[in-house]
């Protein structure tokens, strides 16, 4: 029996416990205030598109007019995925989820682009080959995603076009139709809302399978594949089938109390960092209602709003607010997107930040390797199968 029989410090989902040192984000929750190396999420989202969000968060810095340039002819380049790849899509079954369908995409990309270089030796090689991983996922992902949704329908899938932006050609895919202006800035915005969030579950899952020396390609799959958990990515849908539930703004006040009174989780309010409405809440709200000056109103929208209304005298107060979740779902589904789309399309955006951070661990890694508090019992005698049999018996 060991004889230290002191208890260290236990944070059950390490909660408050820094984990690494990050100049990629910051978030103030009590005051509801993100930034990406150090410009706040409202001025990006004004000002900036997806592209040179991914720059800034990739290396440090809002890139200069030619360096934007390269990166997004970079970016255009690289769209297309290999056939071998959608013939692997076309033997998914019907029923996959597009998450898993994801997930798995972005690990085959590893098989296709395959990481020669040892990331330890020469680090301006590394950074070179993690540059070309970057400039691929980045890339690749969306015809991923929407190879797989058309594909599952029994369409062939839209080859991408090198004339649209990030955010237009995505739409572009899924529909074959080149999106309305509004539909596409509101669809960049979207994603630069998403790209970054500080040490969230997918991004500790890049990190940890990262600090092994894994390819960037199982990094990203690693994340996804935690991003695709309710608890984490999955809540938008969520959202959107209690809202469904709902039916009416007359049946709100009585399904928030049945809820409060059950001390149940109401989907889409609260976050274990903001103890005040979630800052991208906050813009994809006013997205919704620029959508609806042009194509009109979602009956959920409604719902939504006399949610956050009744929630805010009682759940409100103890720092249960919308997150960026409550409002998002309704968002993209008035930009006719599926349902099962919302999660890839939140990978779609976030791959950038978990790039972001992968990079940052380059020449700096120290493999993940946390301790445990062992609560089970100590000294116990081996039971040969004869006498485990007779004492069943």
């Amino acid at each position: 029996m060991p004889k230290n029989n002191k208890i260290p410090c236990y944070s059950p989902g390490l909660a408050g416990i820094p984990v690494a040192e990050s100049s990629v984000s910051y978030v103030d929750g009590q005051a509801g205030h993100l930034e990406y190396r150090g410009i706040d999420i409202e001025t990006l989202a004004e000002h900036s598109s997806f592209e040179e969000t991914s720059f800034l968060l990739l290396y440090g810095h809002l890139p200069s007019e030619e360096e934007l340039k390269i990166f997004d002819i970079r970016l255009r380049h690289h769209r297309r995925i290999k056939y071998s790849i959608r013939d692997m899509i076309k033997c998914y079954p019907d029923a996959a989820h597009p998450m898993d369908a994801l997930q798995a995409g972005v690990a085959a990309l590893g098989m296709f682009y395959p990481i020669t270089t040892d990331m330890t030796s020469d680090l301006d090689t590394a950074y070179k080959m993690a540059d070309k991983a970057a400039i691929r996922l980045i890339s690749k992902m969306p015809t991923l995603v929407a190879a797989h949704a058309r594909m599952r329908k029994g369409d062939d899938p839209i080859p991408p076009r090198d004339d649209l932006s990030h955010a237009a050609n995505f739409l572009y895919m899924l529909s074959g139709e080149e999106p309305d202006p509004l539909a596409e800035r509101i669809m960049d915005v979207a994603l630069i809302v998403h790209a970054e969030h500080t040490m969230n579950a997918s991004t500790f899952s890049a990190m940890v399978t990262g600090s092994t020396l894994a390819d960037p390609y199982t990094v990203i799959s690693s994340s996804v594949g935690t991003l695709s958990g309710p608890l984490h990515g999955g809540a938008n849908e969520e959202v959107l089938e209690m809202l469904d539930e709902i039916g009416s703004v007359e049946n709100v006040e009585p399904y928030l109390n049945n809820k409060i009174a059950k001390k149940q989780k109401i989907t889409g309010l609260g976050h274990r960092i903001y103890k005040t409405k979630d800052p991208r809440a906050t813009l994809l709200q006013t997205l919704y209602v620029e959508l609806t000056e042009r194509f009109g109103e979602d009956p959920t929208y409604k719902i939504a709003q006399k949610i956050e209304e009744l929630s805010r005298a009682t759940l409100g107060a103890k720092g249960v607010c919308p997150n960026v979740d409550f409002y998002s779902g309704i968002v993209y589904r008035k930009l006719e997107i599926n349902t099962d789309l919302f999660t890839p399309i939140f990978a779609v955006a976030r791959v950038s930040g978990w790039l972001a951070h992968w990079r940052e661990m380059i020449g700096n890694t120290r493999i993940y390797r946390p301790s445990q508090i062992y609560v089970g019992k100590h000294g116990q005698h081996y039971v040969h199968m004869a006498d485990r049999i007779a004492s069943e018996e």
